[in-house]
């Protein structure tokens, strides 16, 4: 990789590397603004006008009216005391701003390198894109909100998909940026090699489970069925007539959603092992360690995902699944570029 100055590099990289990390932890505190229902407590976007917290009374006053106008208040948190709204308040506002230092963060130094041309064109312009969607997903997130605003109690499950969905692409975009940096060359994500759509199909149905991860999340559709393997005592949900094609298709049912989140599991996991299979008798030896990490990756995930159902959604098993999707995804990332570089 073709960086003018061993100190640029480094700071180029760094920089990244910070990038990584914020994201990373931006996308635990959304999980747990989801899992403790905090985020719509804060009810306008205020895009600049919200980069202080309330500092006296009668602005905590005005937020906590405001989020009393919601179906939310009215319907489930009537009795919430200022004092309960406070902690939810905080979840939100410490989520949306460590966003704006994130685009900050990731603008500034971009608009350095730009200018000062001390990285080549053709590096730089794989940053362009994490930062455009991190703008966008500054704005799915108010698109987000804005739907539980009215009529409802939530948030869309669509677009809280959506919005989780975006955040693991913007991550993995950066994180192959970096894989390329530390072996310095520049590998594009669709590089033709053999084999090359095992690996895609992988990477698949792991943004499909993320998608339907999400679903269970906004639906709160793992409240039902906390038994496994069976739903209850049944493979198929009791509330939904699976022999009806026009019902497989209904991704509102709360059932029939946390069904295909299961099945999909099941399915990555078998899919998994034809790729071991595949990767042993191929004698692919530079691929043995990326893919004994996939695995640890994969199988504590569906653990996670079995005990945090069966524990009553606990929320720190909830969030930690959520993490170890991530972890999973970017750990299929690094075996991918391993098996292209």
């Amino acid at each position: 990789m073709q960086i003018y100055d061993k100190k640029i590099k480094k700071f180029y990289y760094n920089w990244l590397l910070i990038s990584f990390f914020m994201i990373f932890t931006m996308v635990i505190i959304g999980g747990l603004t989801r899992l403790t229902n905090s985020g719509l407590s804060i009810t306008e976007w205020e895009l600049f006008a919200g980069i202080l917290p309330p500092l006296n009374v009668d602005k905590w006053n005005k937020y906590f009216l405001l989020y009393q106008e919601i179906p939310q208040y009215s319907q489930i948190n009537y009795n919430m005391s200022l004092k309960e709204f406070k902690i939810i308040f905080y979840w939100e506002y410490v989520h949306r701003a460590l966003g704006r230092v994130i685009g900050l963060f990731f603008l500034l130094p971009l608009i350095y390198f730009h200018f000062s041309k001390s990285i080549e064109k053709k590096y730089l312009k794989k940053c362009y894109l994490p930062l455009f969607l991190i703008i966008i997903q500054g704005i799915i997130g108010w698109y987000m909100v804005k739907s539980g605003l009215v009529n409802k109690i939530t948030v869309s499950h669509y677009r809280l998909s959506l919005h989780l969905s975006l955040a693991f692409i913007i991550i993995s975009i950066i994180f192959w940026n970096l894989l390329n940096i530390k072996e310095k060359t520049c590998i594009n994500f669709f590089t033709i090699k053999k084999y090359n759509y095992i690996f895609y199909f992988l990477i698949f149905l792991i943004f499909l489970q993320i998608i339907f991860g999400a679903f269970v999340s906004g639906l709160d559709a793992g409240q039902i069925y906390q038994t496994w393997p069976l739903m209850n005592y049944s493979y198929f949900p009791d509330d939904v007539a699976i022999n009806e094609v026009q019902n497989l298709f209904d991704f509102d049912n709360h059932g029939l959603i946390q069904f295909y989140h299961r099945n999909i599991a099941y399915l990555i996991f078998f899919y998994w092992l034809i790729i071991g299979f595949f990767i042993f008798k191929k004698n692919m030896s530079n691929l043995v360690k990326p893919f004994y990490l996939v695995s640890l990756f994969l199988v504590f995930q569906i653990f996670l995902g079995i005990i945090t159902l069966i524990s009553s959604l606990n929320i720190y098993l909830a969030l930690a699944h959520q993490i170890f999707s991530l972890l999973l995804i970017l750990s299929v990332l690094n075996l991918y570029y391993r098996h292209i570089n």
